[in-house]
C-alpha cells in the first residue's frame, strides 16, 4: 500500500467511476506504454495491478486490459467487477473461452491459464480480495449479478 492507496480507495468507490472507465483505461494504457509497463495509474496509488490481455472469442485478436489485482499463491486473482456495473467487462467472457491469458506485471510477462472461482472457494478468496480493496463490496452490492473471480496461474 502506497501513501496514495487511501484517497484511490475513495476515488474508486464513487458511485459515477463506471462512466468513466473507458477514458480511465485508455488513460492508463497510455502510461503503460510510454513508461514501456514502469508505471500505471494503479501502480502510482500503490496498488497492485497487471496488464491482462487474451485474445477476443469472436474477433482472434489480442486485446489488453489494466487490472487491479490481488497476489494469491502463487498467481493473481481477479475480479470483473466493472465497478459494480450491470454487466461483466468483455474480458470476463473472452478469459471464459481462453485456454491461456497473457500476464503483464511492470515489464515482465509470462503466459497464465485462468480458473473461474466459484462456490466456497469464490467466498475465501472473495475476503481475501477485500483486504486489498474494500470497495469491491460496494461493487457487489451495486449490481444483481455475482461479480466473477478468477485465478491466474503462470504457465511453467
Amino acid at each position: 500500500m502506497g501513501v496514495l492507496t487511501p484517497l484511490a480507495v475513495k476515488i474508486g468507490s464513487l458511485a459515477w467511476m463506471p462512466k468513466l472507465l473507458p477514458q480511465i483505461t485508455w488513460l492508463d494504457k497510455l502510461i503503460q506504454r510510454i513508461t514501456r509497463g514502469h508505471w500505471s495509474i494503479l501502480r502510482i496509488a500503490g496498488l497492485p495491478n497487471l496488464m491482462l490481455t487474451v485474445v477476443g472469442r469472436k474477433s482472434g485478436v489480442p486485446h489488453s486490459t489494466p487490472l487491479l489485482c490481488v497476489p494469491y499463491r502463487d498467481g493473481h486473482l481477479i475480479a470483473g467487477s466493472n465497478f459494480g456495473g450491470p454487466k461483466a467487462p468483455v474480458w470476463v467472457v473472452n478469459v471464459r473461452a481462453a485456454d491461456r491469458v497473457t500476464v503483464a506485471i511492470g515489464a515482465e510477462q509470462h503466459e497464465a491459464t485462468a480458473r473461474e472461482i466459484t462456490g466456497e472457494e469464490r467466498e475465501v478468496v472473495w475476503e481475501h480480495m477485500l483486504t486489498t480493496w474494500p470497495n469491491y463490496a460496494r461493487y457487489a452490492a451495486r449490481t444483481d449479478r455475482t461479480i466473477p473471480v478468477f485465478f491466474l496461474e503462470p504457465t511453467a
